[in-house]
């Protein structure tokens, strides 16, 4: 059974970028987290994860939409 809640390290082994990218989009408030503990720990659950990667998913191809590429001339 997968962890309900992952550490910051998890979610950036999962997006495939660094903490620091993470900790800093948390941070924002553009991945939604929790910071738990005495120490203050962030932990970004799962299910939150998956709606954030949709919800990037989605913002992608209306950017491509509104973005189609264009045929080159050929040379």
């Amino acid at each position: 059974m997968e962890p309900r809640f992952l550490l910051l390290s998890d979610v950036a082994a999962e997006l495939n970028v660094s903490d620091s990218q993470v900790y800093h989009m948390v941070r924002s408030g553009e991945l939604p987290a929790i910071k738990i503990g005495g120490r203050g720990q962030w932990r970004v659950e799962r299910a939150r994860l998956e709606e954030y990667i949709q919800q990037k998913y989605a913002e992608t191809a209306e950017w491509v939409r509104g973005n189609p590429l264009t045929e080159r001339e050929p040379e």
